[in-house]
Parts: C-alpha cells; structure tokens; sequence
C-alpha cells in the first residue's frame, strides 16, 4: 500500500471520527498530529493525510457544495458517514490537488468505499466524483 494510499485512509479515520463524535475538525486534527508525533515510521502517510485534511477544512464549503449539486437526491445529512467523507477526500483531490491525477483520486475513494462502506457505496462516490470532475 502506498504512503498516499495510506494517508487517505489516515484521513478517513480523522473524517469520520470527526463526524461521528460531532467534534470539530481542528480538535481531531491536532489530536492526531500529537499521535503521529510518536510515530516517525508513519511520517509520510501523515503529512498527506494532514495536506488532505487542511484542505477540505479551508475548502469546506465550496466542497460540500459540489458533493450536494452532484449527488442527486442525496443530501449531505442522508449518507453514510464514511461515504461524506470519502467524498469530501476526493473532490478535494480533483478540485484542489494537481498532484493528484483525477482517475487516481476517483478510483481511490472508490477502493476505500469497498472496502468501509455499504455494498453499493462505491457505485455512489464513482457517479458523484465522475460528476464534479467533468463539470470542474
């Protein structure tokens, strides 16, 4: 598994964590930079994970906008947990990092929906991802 494989579900994690206690993003983020302080093996998946995680919270609105427009008839409050935050990593990844090609970031969110979600979960963050890449 790659370092950036690695870091979107260190993301995830931080994600849904943050969502399913209802805490606020940066307290989980600086709780989590605390835990990686101990752990150096880990350095490359966590600077990621933190770059992906500043990035949807200074993007956060203009994100969850996109996740809405595309994910027709669902609303934000309506899906699973782990499937919000696997969109909100990817359209991150399509709208905000160059590094990242688009296919990639897509068909990672879709592997991690497989792999945590609901069995039709990965059809449902292809369709939205797909959606707000051609429309971006």
């Amino acid at each position: 598994m790659s370092a950036r494989t690695k870091a979107r579900k260190r993301a995830l994690d931080i994600l849904f964590q943050a969502d399913v206690r209802g805490e606020e993003l940066p307290a989980i983020l600086a709780a989590e930079a605390k835990r990686a302080a101990g752990e150096p093996a880990r350095e490359a998946s966590w600077l990621y994970a933190r770059e992906i995680i500043d990035g949807i919270i200074d993007n956060r609105d203009a994100i969850d906008e996109q996740i809405t427009t595309f994910a027709k008839d669902w609303s934000l409050a309506r899906m699973p947990a782990v499937d919000r935050a696997l969109l909100r990593i990817g359209v991150w990844e399509v709208l905000h990092n160059d590094d990242v090609p688009t296919a990639v970031a897509i068909d990672e969110a879709v592997e991690l929906a497989k792999e945590f979600s609901t069995e039709e979960s990965g059809a449902f963050v292809h369709g939205v991802l797909a959606r707000v890449a051609r429309a971006s």
